[in-house]
């Protein structure tokens, strides 16, 4: 089972939050309010953080220089992932995945089922890799940002975790981009 290993430092990320909402702002943002805090308390650090409209253009224009900035390794989104027509961020984003990461979403959905039931399967929520950027893109609930956060992210992104974290792959994660 997964544990931290004590011998090793932390090691803290470059971390940037994108609210997509057409009614949030920063005095009411929950979900990105819910991650940021937790994004702190980690240890990482908040590099950006940001509030756009359901939009593709306005997401990706959100979300392109963040993936470009080398000091921003992990980019999270909250709201946009549902069935609705304004619902878009999976379209906006997923085209800019070099790899996508479809465990992610499996793993999501095994945390939310327990808590509310099959009502999980409205989420679109996914996650991938964009240049050396990792990119998850979570529903927009205060609740699905504590249980993705709490859940999954927080620990792939502790590099004392094993037996194995997304912070320890990040040295290699151009490889794909150098073979070009």
């Amino acid at each position: 089972m997964s544990r931290i290993d004590e011998t090793k430092q932390f090691i803290p990320v470059g971390i940037a939050v994108l609210t997509v909402s057409d009614s949030r702002t920063l005095e009411n943002d929950k979900s990105g309010d819910t991650l940021a805090e937790r994004v702190v308390a980690a240890g990482h650090r908040l590099e950006a953080r940001a509030i756009v409209k359901d939009d593709v253009d306005m997401i990706r224009g959100a979300v392109k220089p963040w993936i470009a900035d080398s000091k921003i390794d992990v980019v999270i989104t909250t709201g946009g992932t549902g069935f609705t027509g304004r619902d878009v961020t999976p379209e906006a984003l997923e085209p800019l995945f070099d790899k996508r990461m479809d465990g992610f979403s499996a793993i999501f959905h095994a945390i939310s089922f327990p808590k509310i039931g099959t009502s999980t399967i409205q989420s679109r929520a996914t996650a991938g890799l964009a240049g050396t950027t990792f990119v998850f893109c979570l529903p927009g609930s205060p609740g699905a940002c504590r249980d993705a956060w709490d859940g999954i992210l927080k620990d792939q992104l502790d590099y004392r975790r094993s037996p194995c974290n997304f912070v320890e792959i990040m040295p290699r994660l151009d490889e794909h981009l150098r073979r070009r």
